[in-house]
């Protein structure tokens, strides 16, 4: 099998979105510690509650799109990207607006959230 890199702009700014959050997966899959600090969270020592919640339903989700994204580089693939990132852009909007969650680090996670929502919306509306 042979590694496919997209020759037009449009799906190498939807390749480049999953290629992003296959990154960021990994870095929650390996390092939540680390994750968990990004965000000013802790983990208590006696629970570890939040170390799963981190590997498997963040990583998971960053992670297991964008990976399927790179292999698979189907419109379909990048339409489902584009759509689950914008709720999740949605969720971060209702959060900040009604939990008063209005930091630096929540909103740097809007913009994060939005490019990989953008990016392969635009690609695949024919916008770029």
């Amino acid at each position: 099998m042979e590694f496919y890199f997209p020759t037009e702009f449009g799906e190498q700014l939807a390749f480049l979105a999953a290629s992003v959050s296959a990154l960021i997966g990994l870095l929650m899959l390996f390092a939540p510690g680390v994750t968990l600090r990004l965000f000013a969270l802790q983990s208590s020592r006696e629970r570890n509650d939040g170390f799963v919640l981190i590997r498997s339903s963040l990583a998971g989700f960053y992670l297991g799109l964008g990976a399927t994204a790179l292999l698979l580089q189907q419109i379909f693939i990048y339409t489902t990207f584009g759509f689950s990132f914008a709720v999740a852009v949605f969720g971060a909007l209702l959060s900040i607006l009604s939990d008063g969650g209005i930091t630096w680090r929540n909103c740097l996670l809007l913009v994060v959230n939005f490019l990989l929502a953008a990016l392969p919306l635009l690609y695949v509306f024919g916008i770029v």
